[in-house]
C-alpha cells in the first residue's frame, strides 16, 4: 500500500485509515458530519496527494491533447484549466481530468487516484503519433492539498500574505515561491465552496500542512477525509469515476455534453459521442427519497408501474439537507425533476422523487 507524504499526521490525528486507489488515506478524522459541516460554514483541509500528477510537454503538446480529449484546449491560456474528459473510440469514459496550460509547450494533468495507471498508459499508447511530444509521471514527487470553505480567504492571507490569492478567480492559476519551494495553486474546487487546491513536493508538503491547519485554528478549520470529501461532492452534483461516470458511460448521458466540442476537430471518441446526441437513451440526474432509508450504488429504480428503469450511481445522507440523496442513471424519459420513482432497499421499494441538480446551491465564486 502507498502512503502520501502527510500519512504520519493522519495517523497521529487519529484519522480512520482505508485502502483508496491503492494509498492508505483517511476517511475521516472528528465525524463526516462535522467535517462537511467545517466546510460548509468555515473550512476545510484535505490531503488529496493520491491523485495522478502527469507533465506533457513539446511543441505539439496542445495538440496532442486536443485529440486525446473532448474539450477545446484552444480556448485556454497560459495560467488557466479546463475539467476535461478522455474517451474510448465507443464514447465510453477513461476518465475525467483537469489539464493546466503552463505555457504553449506544456501542460500538467490532475487525474483520478484510482485511474492513474490505467491512465498513464492511455495517454502512452497514444502519443507516440506526435513526434517530441513528452510524458513524465510525477505522481510520487508531489503532494496535493485542497483548503476548502467560506473562511480559505483569511487562512490563505496568513499563509501567503505577499499574494493576493483573494483575486484568482475559478480555473485560474499562480506558480509561486513558498520557503524556497516553486508551489502551485488552482481555484479548481471538488466541493462548490470557495478554496484553492496547492501543489507542492512532497518533502514540503508537512510544512504547507501545518501551516495552514495554525492558520486556520481561529476560523475553526478541520482535517477533512474522503468520506465529507464524497458528501460535499454529493450536494453538488459532482460527478465521480466509478459511479456516475465510468468506461460504459458516454458524457452525453452524464450531463457532461457541455465538456463534449465536437466542432474543435477529431478526438478519440467524436463520433460515438455524436451518435449518442442523436438519440440519448439514459440521464443522469438527481433523487431524494422519503423517510430516512439510504440508497446505494447499483441498487435498482423503478417508475409508478413498478417497472425497472435504472440503477443508482450514489447516494447518501445530505448533511446540509438531513434528507437521502441520490444520483441515478435512468431512462431519460423518467428524467424530468418532480417525476415520482422508487428504489428497492432490501427488498421494499422506497418512493422518492427525481430531483434538480445541485441539491445545495452555493454563493457565485
Amino acid at each position: 500500500m502507498k502512503k502520501t507524504a502527510l500519512y504520519s499526521w493522519h495517523e497521529k490525528a487519529g484519522a480512520k485509515i482505508i485502502d483508496f486507489g491503492g494509498y492508505l488515506m483517511p476517511v475521516q478524522y472528528s465525524g463526516i458530519i462535522a467535517e462537511h459541516k467545517a466546510v460548509r460554514e468555515a473550512a476545510g483541509l484535505f490531503d488529496v496527494s493520491h491523485m495522478g500528477n502527469f507533465a506533457i510537454t513539446g511543441a505539439r503538446a496542445g495538440e496532442f491533447l486536443q485529440y486525446l480529449t473532448t474539450n477545446d484546449l484552444s480556448k485556454v491560456s497560459d495560467g488557466e484549466a479546463q475539467y476535461n474528459l478522455m474517451l474510448y473510440p465507443d464514447g465510453g469514459i477513461v476518465d475525467d481530468l483537469i489539464i493546466y496550460r503552463i505555457d504553449a509547450g506544456s501542460f500538467f494533468l490532475i487525474v483520478n487516484a484510482s485511474n492513474a495507471e490505467k491512465d498513464l498508459a492511455w495517454i502512452g499508447q497514444h502519443i507516440g503519433a506526435f513526434e517530441g511530444v513528452g510524458l513524465e509521471d510525477l505522481t510520487g514527487t508531489l503532494s496535493l492539498v485542497a483548503l476548502q470553505g467560506p473562511r480559505s480567504r483569511e487562512v490563505l492571507r496568513k499563509v501567503f500574505p505577499d499574494h493576493d490569492l483573494a483575486s484568482l478567480r475559478p480555473f485560474r492559476f499562480l506558480k509561486i515561491s513558498w520557503k524556497g519551494r516553486e508551489i502551485m495553486i488552482a481555484r479548481t474546487g471538488y466541493t462548490g465552496e470557495e478554496g484553492v487546491e496547492i501543489c507542492i513536493p512532497n518533502e514540503a508538503a508537512l510544512d504547507l500542512w501545518s501551516a495552514l491547519m495554525a492558520a486556520g485554528n481561529e476560523y475553526g478549520i478541520l482535517p477533512v477525509g474522503l468520506g465529507a470529501r464524497d458528501t460535499l461532492r454529493l450536494e453538488m452534483g459532482y460527478s465521480l469515476y466509478g459511479h456516475e461516470i465510468d468506461s460504459t458511460v458516454n458524457p452525453l448521458e452524464a450531463r457532461l455534453k457541455w465538456v463534449v466540442k465536437s466542432g474543435k476537430g477529431h478526438f478519440i471518441g467524436r463520433e460515438a459521442c455524436q451518435q449518442a446526441e442523436l438519440a440519448p437513451r439514459r440521464a443522469v440526474v438527481g433523487f431524494s427519497l422519503e423517510g430516512r432509508a439510504l440508497a446505494r450504488q447499483h441498487f435498482r429504480i423503478f417508475n409508478s408501474d413498478r417497472q425497472e428503469i435504472g440503477t443508482v450511481c450514489s447516494g447518501t445522507l445530505s448533511p446540509t439537507l438531513q434528507e437521502p440523496i441520490g444520483t441515478c442513471s435512468i431512462l431519460r424519459e423518467y428524467s424530468r425533476p418532480g417525476t415520482p420513482l422508487f428504489v428497492e432497499i432490501r427488498g421494499s421499494l422506497q418512493p422518492g422523487v427525481v430531483r434538480a441538480l445541485p441539491f445545495v446551491q452555493r454563493p457565485a465564486l
